[in-house]
């Protein structure tokens, strides 16, 4: 059954920024704003039946399960069902690592960023949703003043509030809050798990956007990484008419994957035990170039044959080498990948005389609209097969460790709720 809410009419002005989340003690979730109603109390009060177990992670790198309050709108925000939420590598790192770079979590706090919903209830001044819409959740919502922000950058704003990122509360819960501005309504048909896959295929839209139009019709690419990202950015170079592909990975058996999800791929096992130039040779193979001798400046019978661009979609610091060493003279390498704060070894030599272009990434800006494009009806893309397990709520725990087990096979993990919610 639908869910049924009530819509806080008011004449508020809706501006043209999101206002920026007010963080409670522990999460980011909004205080009380007493211009709304006590219809949004009544709400509230109703949904209070239902809990709100969230996954937690703290400082000791454990993991819990715990219940939270539910939040309260704002007049710029809707309260969301969330009802899928996959599990990214990002999650992986702020249980394991406590870090990801300097976003260090200090305190107990609620991960996910993957997410997808139902609206339940709507703030004063929101006009876009109403409830019982579908919506994908963009997770960060930028400072909207900043000359990042105002130059259409705001994935770069430094103080966006992250969902999933400590002090900020993420989406493996069952209710949350966010500014209206960035949940996107879903079209007809757009499944809860096709909405949540938007915030991944977003980081390879964004990708590719940088690339410069690097990817196109008839030219080489290698993916490096065959993990969610790492497939997603595959099936996207495919869709972009790139071609011959190859795909790496230390793992064969997602290797057979990819080989599947994107039939005609070549692709390449790496050997830890060989060296990033060793890998790069034999890879360089696969797209017909011959042998070189880099240390020696000899070049390769057809150079032009290598990979003009290189998605790396690891962020280990060996693959980034390897990438660097695969790619043609002139070329791309785009660091999609989250790694370590400080990465050595890069061949800065090579690089130069090559004049290869080694770039990176951060989240995304202004991608959600072509994503839902791009899975509508699957005629573009269709990532169903990459979530291979969907755990309920009340074992998130278990959603995490799933991922974590590279003997489970996984690839795409998602965290969903399937309570009804009756008002």
């Amino acid at each position: 059954m639908a869910p049924v809410a009530i819509n806080m009419n008011g004449n508020a002005f809706l501006p043209d920024v999101p206002s920026k989340q007010v963080p409670l003690k522990t999460q980011s979730d909004n205080t009380y704003d007493n211009t709304e109603t006590s219809d949004t109390d009544l709400v509230i009060s109703r949904l209070s039946q239902y809990k709100n177990p969230s996954l937690f992670v703290t400082p000791e790198h454990t993991l819990e399960l715990r219940d939270t309050p539910i939040p309260t709108p704002t007049s710029t925000q809707v309260l969301v069902h969330v009802r899928a939420t996959g599990i990214c590598g990002s999650d992986l790192h702020l249980w394991h690592r406590g870090a990801i770079g300097p976003l260090v979590v200090d305190h107990p706090s609620i991960l996910g960023h993957e997410a997808s919903g139902v609206v339940l209830v709507v703030g004063s001044a929101v006009t876009s949703l109403k409830p019982g819409d579908r919506v994908a959740i963009e997770p960060g919502v930028p400072c909207g003043t900043c000359f990042l922000c105002m130059a259409g950058k705001y994935n770069l704003c430094e103080s966006v509030a992250f969902a999933g990122v400590c002090p900020h509360a993420g989406t493996i819960r069952r209710f949350m809050t966010h500014e209206a501005r960035y949940c996107h309504k879903m079209p007809h048909g757009m499944t809860f798990a096709q909405g949540a896959l938007l915030e991944p295929l977003s980081v390879v839209l964004h990708a590719l956007s940088q690339c410069t139009g690097s990817i196109k019709l008839g030219r080489p690419a290698l993916i490096c990484g065959a993990g969610p990202i790492g497939l997603i950015a595959l099936a996207a170079a495919r869709a972009s008419g790139a071609w011959p592909l190859v795909v790496t990975d230390v793992d064969e058996s997602r290797l057979q994957f990819a080989q599947h999800f994107v039939p005609g791929v070549q692709t390449y096992h790496v050997d830890v035990s060989k060296s990033p130039l060793d890998s790069a040779e034999e890879i360089r193979q696969l797209f017909g170039c011959g042998t070189r001798d880099v240390h020696q400046g000899i070049p390769a019978q057809n150079e032009y044959n290598a990979p003009s661009t290189v998605l790396e979609c690891t962020g280990i610091e060996s693959s980034i080498i390897t990438a660097s060493y695969s790619c043609r003279r002139a070329g791309l390498v785009m660091v999609v990948g989250v790694g370590r704060s400080v990465i050595n070894n890069l061949p800065f030599m090579h690089l130069s005389l090559a004049e290869i272009d080694l770039r990176f990434i951060n989240r995304y800006s202004d991608t959600w609209a072509a994503g839902m494009n791009a899975l509508t009806d699957g005629r573009v893309l269709n990532l169903d097969t990459l979530v291979t397990h969907t755990i309920p709520l009340e074992q998130a725990v278990d959603a995490m460790e799933l991922t974590a087990d590279r003997v489970k096979r996984s690839i795409k993990v998602q965290v969903v709720d399937d309570v009804e919610i009756q008002l």
